[in-house]
């Protein structure tokens, strides 16, 4: 048996190594990336809504903030963020995790500088452009660092200090908003122009973070990737890990078109996976929740600071319950996660949209009572957590662990993209289906959440403390998708021979 090797309960390989202070700080300063997307979420919606910005930039259609909104939140800076998605794979493969970060924290911190200063409305677009640009990088480099760096068994709580990171930027831009909403002047320019603090926090933080041993071996640097290896597992017994990162790299050398090479029937699984789990995560509705809840909460029947609140009340949930996913998903693993979260969403969108359409029916007259108003904002904020411990965290972390290194960087640039692609069309279709499907609506997400949770017991095999460059044994031995990898894959000679030694 290889020097520095064990077998875990499940049949593959646990390397030897302890969970070290350095690869600690390491992934907490890295998860700071998540600061920004969750910034710019959360501060568009209360922004968009302020009639001095409105006035100033968009006075002809300053009775239609659903365009303005649509226009300034989504457009740009969603495709912004998908095209740059793409960028930023190569960037990722050929120069590193790291440089990847601080790239995408550096045009962060210029878009907000721009936002926070717009003069005109060239100015704020180039801003949104340049945003978007900066969350395309971070979210594709981030979740894969967090993975490359976390040991097997606690990779799950690092990598979902991205997701945690998401719900303080948000729950953050909720308070700024509700703060700068009693400011009678350049309200917006403060909460645009604090856009700036998280993207320093990513980009000061990312100049001192070291690369991942995996990046290191993808670029030739095989000595520097051992003494890092050695660093964050705190042991000098690091053989067999640093000798299947090295195979892997070498599976990766002969790769020249990474996009391609995903397209291959032995990569499906991965590939099926990263495309579906951001389409369903945008299909539980939650953007909806966070992009438009001052305007929701305002629609249920709550004055226009109530609802701001409201929208920090959703805000905080989301962080406390992201805290119960960092504590659970090495435990109880990711499957039992995206089940329990699925049926507990799937039961608070059926009883919110029964419970509005008992208040205003079809026709949309009616008002909630205070009890009723509280029976609401309690039900998506049980919604809410059931997300935020499930699909919040899960969307970000199983794409970014089930690729071989191969097609990592490819597949986490579609996981972003996917996600970007759909977080847009749903924000443009929001308010047409609103006024369609009045109640309906809450009824339409239950239905996508109740065919995802279906597809997650089916499809999605559990991935807790394999080790990442192992991840092959877990799709050979899936009922369908053992099929598709090939018995020479990666991982499968060396699980097999370990086994009998």
């Amino acid at each position: 048996m290889a020097v520095g090797v064990g077998i875990d309960s499940g049949g593959g390989k646990q390397y030897e190594g302890r969970v070290t202070p350095f690869v600690i700080a390491t992934c907490l300063v890295a998860a700071t990336g998540g600061l920004i997307f969750g910034y710019d979420i959360g501060i568009s919606g209360g922004v968009t809504s302020m009639d001095e910005f409105l006035m100033k930039f968009f006075p002809s259609v300053y009775a239609k903030e659903e365009f303005v909104h649509l226009f300034f939140s989504l457009i740009l800076n969603l495709l912004s963020s998908l095209v740059a998605s793409f960028f930023s794979a190569a960037t990722t493969r050929k120069l590193g995790r790291k440089a990847s970060m601080t790239v995408g924290g550096l045009v962060f911190l210029v878009g907000a500088i721009l936002n926070g200063a717009a003069m005109n409305v060239w100015m704020l677009i180039i801003g949104r452009i340049l945003l978007g640009v900066g969350i395309g990088y971070a979210n594709q480099s981030v979740p894969v660092y967090l993975s490359e760096m976390a040991p097997a068994k606690i990779r799950g709580a690092l990598n979902i200090g991205f997701q945690m990171a998401i719900t303080i930027g948000i729950f953050a831009a909720n308070l700024v908003n509700y703060g700068t909403a009693q400011m009678k002047e350049n309200g917006w320019r403060v909460s645009l122009g604090l856009a700036a603090v998280p993207a320093l926090i990513m980009t000061v933080g990312a100049l001192f973070l070291p690369d991942t041993p995996n990046s290191l071996i993808e670029r030739g640097m095989k000595e520097e990737a051992r003494e890092m290896l050695q660093k964050i597992r705190g042991t000098t017994e690091v053989d067999a890990e640093y000798d299947d990162l090295v195979e892997a790299s070498e599976v990766s050398k002969l790769v020249e078109n990474p996009w391609k090479t995903i397209m291959e029937p032995r990569y499906r699984p991965q590939l099926v996976i990263t495309a579906l789990i951001p389409f369903f995560q945008q299909l539980t509705g939650i953007n909806v929740i966070m992009f438009y809840a001052p305007v929701l909460f305002k629609t249920l029947g709550f004055g226009d600071d109530a609802a701001l609140m409201s929208a920090v009340v959703s805000g905080l949930v989301n962080v406390f319950a992201t805290v119960v996913s960092v504590f659970t998903v090495d435990k109880f693993g990711r499957r039992a996660l995206f089940l329990e979260g699925g049926i507990q969403m799937f039961v608070c969108q059926i009883a919110t949209g029964a419970l509005i359409a008992s208040v205003f029916g079809v026709s949309g007259d009616g008002a909630f009572s205070k009890e009723k108003g509280n029976l609401a904002l309690a039900l998506i904020c049980i919604y809410v957590a059931a997300f935020a411990w499930s699909w919040g965290p899960l969307g970000w972390l199983v794409p970014s662990e089930i690729h071989p290194l191969e097609t990592r960087s490819a597949g986490q640039s579609m996981n972003v993209s996917v996600n970007m692609f759909f977080t847009f069309v749903i924000g443009q279709l929001f308010l047409s289906m609103l006024c369609h499907l009045k109640f309906g609506l809450f009824f339409f997400f239950g239905g996508w959440v109740f065919v995802m949770t279906v597809f997650v017991y089916f499809f999605i095999p559990e991935t807790k403390n394999v080790p990442i460059e192992e991840m092959n044994r877990v799709w050979k031995s899936h009922w369908f998708w053992g099929k598709y990898i090939p018995d020479d894959a990666p991982g499968l000679a060396n699980a097999h021979h370990n086994n009998n030694a």
